[in-house]
Parts: C-alpha cells; structure tokens; sequence
C-alpha cells in the first residue's frame, strides 16, 4: 500500500492534481482533475488492480479466512472499515487450511 500511495502521489505531482469543490451548504462535494493526472491514474489503477485483490485474498487466507471477504469493500465505511482491521490481525499460527505459516518456512515440507 506504501508503494500504491506513493505511485499516485508523484503521479499526481507529475501530472496535476484533484481539486476539491464544495456547494452552498456543503452538501454538494466534487472533485476536478487538474491538468492530466486522470489517465496516468486510471492506468495505474488498473494495472495494479490483479495484485492488490492477490495480496489481499493472501492476507485473508493467511487468517484462515475466506477471500470472499473482500466483498465488504462494496459497503461503505463499515465494510472498509471491517476490512481495515481484518488486514490488521495477525495471522493463525501454523498451518491452516489455504496452506503453510509464511512466518515459520522451517515447518514446510520440502517433498510434501
């Protein structure tokens, strides 16, 4: 997620940013792309979409989880929130059912 981040902080400093409008009231809340930061996003975007639903199912299943748990990022802020924390646990000890601790690799089978 660091590097995620990063990667679009300098695209937005290389390409322009997203500029905020607010409405009368508050109530209405947009947001302009500034200068061509939209594409280069958007490419990025999707290029790292395969990897980061990976890295994240690997954390799930590394609780012991199933990655259809990733669904709750449909619902907002109890969903992300949810996930949020998930990601946060540790996980099992041991072996589990989608395969061996990646913390302890002394306790894998070589020929298994």
């Amino acid at each position: 997620m660091l590097f995620y981040w990063l990667v679009i902080i300098a695209l937005d400093v290389v390409f322009g940013f997203n500029q905020i409008m607010r409405g009368p009231g508050s109530m209405m809340v947009a947001s302009q792309v500034m200068g061509m930061a939209s594409l280069p996003n958007a490419i990025f975007g999707l290029a790292s979409l395969i990897p980061h639903l990976a890295v994240s199912v690997r954390r799930l299943h590394d609780q012991d989880r199933s990655g259809w748990l990733l669904l709750l990022s449909f619902i907002p802020i109890l969903g992300w929130s949810a996930l949020f924390v998930l990601m946060c646990l540790e996980g099992t000890r041991g072996p589990n059912r989608f395969g061996p601790d990646p913390k302890r690799p002394y306790d894998m089978d070589a020929f298994g």
